[in-house]
């Protein structure tokens, strides 16, 4: 008796597959098939707890400009230099803001006029840092990129004479003393 009801459902169920593969459901289904894997090829694998991996999030353009900036760290000093065979200090900004269609003027004091005026305790990632470092000059002569704010300290990105593009530190004495500006232009 279970056969002729096993026959019966497995013809039933042949009659229906046949007729589901000539409707048009099945290019829906199809197609619906294909935007589902294009999706799934394009979502972020979110690490699991076990997995130790950071999960990188859409960078901000501060974040991508000041990417640009750290792959010249090392890069040794060179005056109006803007490779990385050599660079100065607006020869970084300039690079690094050029790189992500930004224009902006090349000569640090030039570059001071443009964006606008902060507080030191408004400064975030991707603002510029204005200094007077010679004794001798009246005008802004040296710029800085801020890569990093927390509580008690202000990083900047630059090209010191003597050692090349680095990160330094706004608590430093000599840079807490050359200070002059912050400005925002992002």
């Amino acid at each position: 008796m279970k056969h002729p009801k096993i026959a019966f459902i497995s013809s039933l169920l042949v009659v229906t597959l046949s007729m589901q593969s000539c409707s048009s459901k099945r290019t829906v289904s199809s197609r619906a098939k294909q935007e589902k894997a294009e999706v799934e090829e394009a979502e972020v694998k979110l690490p699991q707890k076990s997995d130790h991996k950071e999960v990188r999030v859409p960078a901000s353009k501060a974040d991508l400009i000041i990417e640009t900036a750290q792959e010249y760290q090392g890069t040794p000093y060179l005056f109006g230099g803007t490779t990385g065979s050599g660079m100065d200090c607006s020869g970084l900004i300039y690079v690094s803001l050029k790189t992500h269609g930004i224009s902006f003027p090349r000569i640090s004091h030039e570059m001071a006029q443009e964006g606008r005026r902060i507080g030191l305790g408004q400064v975030r990632k991707g603002d510029l840092l204005f200094f007077k470092t010679s004794s001798r000059g009246r005008r802004i002569n040296h710029v800085g990129l801020v890569v990093k704010v927390s509580v008690d300290d202000i990083r900047f990105i630059h090209a010191s004479s003597s050692r090349g593009v680095m990160v330094s530190s706004l608590t430093e004495k000599y840079w807490s003393r050359a200070f002059v500006q912050a400005s925002r232009f992002l």
